[in-house]
């Protein structure tokens, strides 16, 4: 799959004898990534989860600091949850809610489900994106001062290694 591949969009997303569907701002038509993003398109992202599986979904999505800790230099901090089959095993006590269903994979794709992200991983991923996969360690401080004696110490926000997004795939979604 590319950016450019088409899906086309009827506005509802047929899986299991359910129909999962599109916000009432959603247009039908064929929709390529670009406007899948511009227009919000469910059915789009529908169908890229259900083809990627929530395995693969995860994969991408870690390295972009989802379901764990960004380290921001405040307490109190939560992971969050990123879905995976073997975080649903760790998950559940019960072996029969541990099972992942085909089903469950859908409402990720619209960041809904058992996902669980807060906003600074929210917003660590954003400027991920934004900047091609150039990734920063997220700071609330960027200076110290020092009331007593007037000096003041910035906080540096350390660069982590780039994630490899091809510059002309991160420009679809920028644009978008």
């Amino acid at each position: 799959r590319t950016p450019q591949t088409i899906i086309h969009d009827n506005l509802t997303f047929s899986f299991g004898g359910r129909l999962f569907g599109s916000p009432d701002s959603d247009r039908p038509g064929p929709k390529d990534m670009r406007l899948a993003i511009v227009g919000s398109s469910n059915v789009y992202f529908y169908t890229l989860a259900n083809e990627m599986g929530v395995d693969l979904i995860h994969d991408e999505l870690k390295p972009m600091g989802f379901g764990r800790k960004t380290e921001i230099d405040v307490l109190g901090e939560v992971t969050g949850d990123l879905p995976s089959t073997e975080w649903k095993k760790k998950r559940f006590s019960k072996p029969e809610h541990q099972k992942w269903y085909a089903g469950e994979t859908i409402s990720l794709g619209i960041g809904q489900g058992y996902n669980n992200f807060t906003m600074l991983q929210m917003a660590t991923a954003t400027a991920t994106l934004a900047s091609s996969g150039q990734r920063f360690k997220p700071r609330l401080v960027s200076r110290i001062d020092d009331v007593v004696t007037g000096q003041q110490r910035r906080i540096a926000s350390d660069a982590l290694a780039p994630l490899p997004y091809k510059p002309e795939q991160s420009a679809v979604i920028r644009d978008a």
